[in-house]
């Protein structure tokens, strides 16, 4: 490897011949890439992608403005939105500069300059960006649950986890309990994922979707001619998910008459479709979910005791976000990257008064409804941080502690290091700063907690 290939890449974009001589002169430590304009400066960021940028915002055509300049910091942004980008400024821009920082500059020094000072602005730029990049590997190996499509760092969740990779690989009937918003589907996906079946379809149908009269036709299908308007034949969903997986949502709105219907499906695996009469073997794995609870319909006469134990071969209860330690604002880190990308704003943050309103709220309509937040919080933010007033969030939190004191200590420390960690996004640096502690004790720390 050549020294070239190992020097770390350092963007200039200057349109001053003279002083482009001068930069890659005094800044010989790094690979030096020149630009004297927007789009020579684009195609070498395209190209190299390096960490760091220095620029002039008065660049052609508009050089004794700052319009090419800002557009430039804009499109930079939106294609490689963790550059770290440093204006330098004449005395006469230090209202662009400010407005560059507003925009997401990581820093501004004002011309001339002094080569040592600039030297050190840059090397701190290196280092943050670097930092970040660590840290932001290392929260996606921490936010990351056995499962795709699940960020949890809460043991409860995690255990569901586990739990789903325990009955994937059996035939076994799964019924996921949990408040509306939980993620119950997306459980299911993972199951059928995992499982032995995930080359073939996973099918799903919500009983609270679908009007009663039609809702036999979706599950069972039916017959050419079979009622009005039954033009052809119609496999039903449990007949399409043949081999695969049947996901049955909000079971606990199935109507009594279907519940029969559905049991004899479950004990003799055959279907049978509405003006048929024959009778079709199905091979499918059943999972169902509802946010009802069923013992007490079954008690209460609205729901078949027998189809309950059917149903209920395995039965898994998800926790509600509001007793998930850390993950609102674990998640909230994750729609707002998520949106902040879709919507053109992948720099937003969040301030404290947001993230104390994130960890405070108790989230009734769950992830959910911390996904509609996150949206209308990324769209509706005036400045370059997510603020409370921006989310529109309020309330505490207040849980019940237990009082043996060294669980008490244990629990809240627990509870302390998954906060912190989820506080400042994975950035182990940070949370430590937070916490009052070393980088080795909470390494040490998420060891003992099974942080990993």
């Amino acid at each position: 490897m050549s020294v070239s290939q190992e020097k770390r890449k350092l963007l200039i974009v200057e349109d001053d011949l003279g002083l482009q001589k001068q930069l890659r002169w005094g800044f010989d430590a790094y690979e030096v890439l020149l630009a004297g304009d927007r789009e020579s400066a684009l195609a070498l960021l395209r190209r190299h992608e390096p960490a760091v940028v220095t620029m002039d915002l008065g660049l052609p055509p508009d050089a004794d403005g700052a319009t090419e300049g800002l557009a430039l910091l804009q499109q930079i942004f939106a294609l490689a939105p963790n550059t770290k980008v440093i204006v330098l400024t004449g005395n006469q821009d230090r209202t662009n500069a400010v407005k560059a920082i507003g925009m997401g500059a990581y820093d501004f020094h004002q011309k001339p300059f002094d080569f040592d000072v600039m030297g050190l602005i840059i090397e701190r730029a290196f280092y943050l960006h670097s930092l970040q990049q660590e840290n932001h590997r290392l929260q996606q190996n921490l936010a990351d649950s056995p499962l795709g499509g699940i960020i949890t760092r809460d043991p409860g969740m995690l255990k569901v986890c586990r739990s789903i990779e325990k009955v994937a690989p059996s035939s076994a009937t799964v019924m996921l309990l949990g408040d509306s918003g939980t993620g119950k589907e997306i459980l299911a996906r993972a199951l059928h994922q995992i499982s032995a079946r995930s080359d073939k379809r996973f099918m799903a149908i919500n009983c609270a979707a679908i009007p009663e009269n039609l809702l036999e036709s979706e599950l069972f299908g039916y017959e050419k001619g079979a009622f009005t308007g039954a033009a052809k034949q119609t496999l039903g969903k449990i007949e399409l998910a043949s081999g695969g997986t049947f996901f049955l949502d909000e079971v606990g709105d199935l109507p009594m008459p279907l519940q029969a219907k559905l049991l004899r499906f479950l004990q003799e695996r055959v279907v049978e479709r509405i003006g048929g009469r024959t009778e079709i073997s199905v091979d499918v794995r059943v999972v169902c979910a509802t946010h009802r609870n069923l013992k007490q319909m079954v008690e209460a006469g609205q729901f078949r005791e027998d189809l309950y134990y059917r149903l209920s071969e395995i039965v898994i209860t998800i926790p509600a976000l509001r007793e998930r330690m850390g993950d609102a604002t674990l998640l909230a880190h994750h729609f707002r990257r998520k949106f902040g990308s879709q919507e053109g704003r992948p720099i937003l943050g969040f301030s404290d008064d947001a993230l104390n309103a994130i960890a405070n709220h108790s989230w009734p309509g769950n992830v959910r409804e911390m996904e509609n937040c996150m949206k209308r919080a990324i769209i509706m933010a005036d400045g370059p941080q997510i603020t409370a007033e921006d989310l529109g969030l309020s309330g505490t939190a207040d849980d019940d502690e237990p009082l043996n004191l060294r669980q008490v200590r244990d629990d809240a420390c627990h509870k302390a290091l998954i906060r912190a960690l989820a506080k400042v996004d994975g950035n182990i640096v940070k949370a430590a700063e937070l916490l009052g502690i070393s980088r080795p004790t909470i390494y040490d720390l998420m060891n003992r907690y099974g942080i990993k």
